[in-house]
This record gives C-alpha cells, sequence and structure tokens, in this order.
C-alpha cells in the first residue's frame, strides 16, 4: 500500500498520505482524500524549513472544515455556477445549491471531498484517479479523471490534470492551495507582494459573487497587480468590488494563448521564498483567505482571516452561461487536458 495512513472519510475508508522529495529538500505531502496538497516544504534564505501552505494534520480535520477547500483538487467545475443550473444539448440539470442559490466547486459531494485512488507513484510523483458517476454531482457524463503531481529538481510542482466523459459535460479542475511564503503558521499575509500577468478580470454582483459577464480592464482599480504590490496595498479598498468580496476574491483574465504562460509571482521578502505560477488556463481566481475564520490547522497553528493566498487557474467563473467567456463544455469522448505550475526560488 502507498504512502502513509492519513485517517479516514468517516465512512471506513483510508485516506493514505504521500511524500515527494528532491535532492535539495523541498518536500511536498499530498493525501488521496481530495487530491490534496498537505504541505509544501521550502528552505528560506536562511537555512529554515518552511511549509508553505495551510492544511490539517489528518483526513478528518479536512472534513470538518470542508467548506476551505484547503489544497484540494476541485472539480468537476471549479467556482460558481449562477443558479446551480447549466444547460447542455438542450437539456437543463440541476446541481447542489450550496452557495446562496449557486453552486461553488461542485457542491458538497465535490471530488475534494472523496478518497482518490492512488495509480501510480514514482520516484517524484504521484497519479491519482477517480470514477464520477453520470450525475453524481448533477453533472451528465460517466468521467473518468486523473491528477498527476510531479515535483521536480527545479524546486517546481507540476499539476497535471486529466478526464474523459462518456457525454457532454463540464470540465474545470483546479488545484485551491493556500500559500503564505513566510510560512503556513505567520499569520497575515499583508506584507508579502504580488504580481499578476492580466490587463483585465471579470466584475461580480455584489448580491451573490457571481461574474456580470463584462471584461474590465483593471488598469486604476485596486486589483491592478502588473507591477509589484503588497496585499495590504489594497485589501481594504472602498472600491465596490472590492467591498462586496470583503477583500481580493477575484477571477482575472489571461491572456487568450492556449499554451504554459506565467499567470502570478508572490514574493516574501522576510523568508526570500519567490513562488512563480504558470497555467493553460483562460483564467485565475486571486482569493485571500477573506472569509476564513479563526481556527487551528497544523500542528495547532492558529488560522485566520487573510493569512494566506490562493492562485486558482480555471475557466472564467459562470462561464458555462456567459457567451463572452470561454467555455468549459468537454465533448463526449474528448479529452481534457490542463496543467498548473508552482515553482520557488530564493531571492
Amino acid at each position: 500500500m502507498y504512502g502513509e495512513a492519513f485517517g479516514t472519510d468517516g465512512k471506513g475508508r483510508e485516506a493514505r498520505l504521500i511524500t515527494l522529495q528532491n535532492a535539495n529538500g523541498t518536500q511536498v505531502k499530498i493525501s488521496s482524500l481530495g487530491a490534496t496538497v498537505v504541505s509544501f516544504l521550502f528552505r528560506d534564505k536562511t537555512g529554515v524549513m518552511r511549509d508553505i501552505v495551510l492544511g490539517y494534520d489528518s483526513a478528518e480535520a479536512y472534513l470538518e472544515n470542508r467548506e476551505y477547500h484547503f489544497g484540494a483538487t476541485v472539480g468537476r467545475c471549479a467556482n460558481r455556477i449562477a443558479n446551480a443550473k447549466i444547460t447542455i444539448n438542450g437539456t437543463e440539470y440541476q446541481l447542489e445549491a450550496n452557495s446562496g442559490g449557486n453552486n461553488l466547486h461542485s457542491g458538497s459531494n465535490g471530488v475534494s471531498h472523496r478518497i482518490w485512488e492512488i495509480a501510480r507513484v514514482e520516484e517524484n510523483s504521484v497519479t491519482f484517479q477517480f470514477f464520477s458517476a453520470d450525475l453524481e454531482q448533477g453533472f451528465p457524463g460517466n468521467m473518468d479523471m486523473k491528477v498527476t503531481f510531479t515535483l521536480t529538481e527545479e524546486d517546481a510542482l507540476h499539476i497535471a490534470y486529466e478526464a474523459v466523459s462518456d457525454q457532454d459535460t463540464i470540465a474545470n479542475f483546479t488545484n485551491h492551495s493556500y500559500f503564505n511564503l513566510a510560512g503556513h503558521d505567520s499569520g497575515y499575509i499583508g506584507k508579502q507582494k504580488l504580481k499578476i500577468y492580466a490587463d483585465a478580470f471579470t466584475p461580480l454582483r455584489a448580491e451573490d459573487s457571481v461574474p456580470t459577464g463584462e471584461i474590465r480592464p483593471v488598469e486604476g482599480t485596486p486589483l491592478d497587480f502588473r507591477e509589484w504590490r503588497a496585499f495590504e496595498d489594497g485589501i481594504d479598498s472602498e472600491y465596490e468590488q472590492i467591498r462586496c468580496m470583503r477583500g481580493f476574491d477575484h477571477n482575472y483574465a489571461l491572456d487568450d494563448s492556449d499554451g504554459l504562460k506565467r499567470m502570478a509571482e508572490a514574493i516574501c521578502e522576510e523568508t526570500g521564498i519567490h513562488l512563480y505560477a504558470y497555467t493553460d488556463c483562460p483564467g485565475m481566481q486571486l482569493y485571500a483567505a477573506n472569509y476564513v475564520r479563526e481556527h487551528r490547522g497544523k500542528g495547532g497553528a492558529l488560522y485566520g482571516e487573510r493569512h494566506a493566498f490562493c492562485l486558482e487557474a480555471q475557466y472564467f467563473p459562470d462561464a458555462c452561461h456567459k457567451p463572452a467567456f470561454k467555455t468549459p463544455l468537454l465533448k463526449a469522448g474528448d479529452i481534457y487536458r490542463s496543467e498548473t505550475i508552482y515553482r520557488l526560488e530564493l531571492e
């Protein structure tokens, strides 16, 4: 049996924890519960190993705090779907309304809360697979999905997704890691700096956090991270898009090329840890943990509001209802593939 025991899913199924480590000592631990990044350890400029992602010490703790999706693989569809309904080929499908009448991260039965099968473990990678039955989350089609995590000798975590369905359906996966480059237990991220490679974002309706369908330039707004800025610069702005989300929780429109491109960078000057993020997706959700309540995480660390940030590569939220957005529709028999990379360096 691969890895080590990591608790159970409450239904008698055991979760396992797989450790990947390179020659530099950089280490990533990933759980089969939700194909979840549990820890990401990297040596800072003083030689101290820092765990830079928030998480928990057991599968049970992840399930107790499932609303945060710490480190999880999210699917079949990440982010929000308006009115918790989709229409494909003239047929309407009802999804779970788990966020103010909308569907968020595929509902309570999403793959981020399920045990994945460990399909393959190699020296520096692990592949998880999951079978999602027709209408299991409300989405049509029997879907086979895989996600492979690879830790390179260049201190990059590659995440590769693959899925195929026997019916036309939706496919839009992401990883929901919460980063804190000072260490998962270090609190407020305000002084850490961010740069985003996007000229526009998708504004949200204040009443339900669903995009309006507009693609708005970031220029002149607190959401403009085209040059380095600290998180604390603008996070409490009176700009209506910031007020309605209590901070940063917005989708950025990346360039429309199909290949890998840099979506963002972040840096903590205290530790010297520099994160580079890449994707082939059209969008990236920036989330600064605005709604994380105060509670205990790994090793008893105190987590709370704005103690981390997420860079979630994905299709735009509610893209299935917005003609101007690239569609997440996956045709029957076609193979969905996507890749995200999080690479670390020292400054």
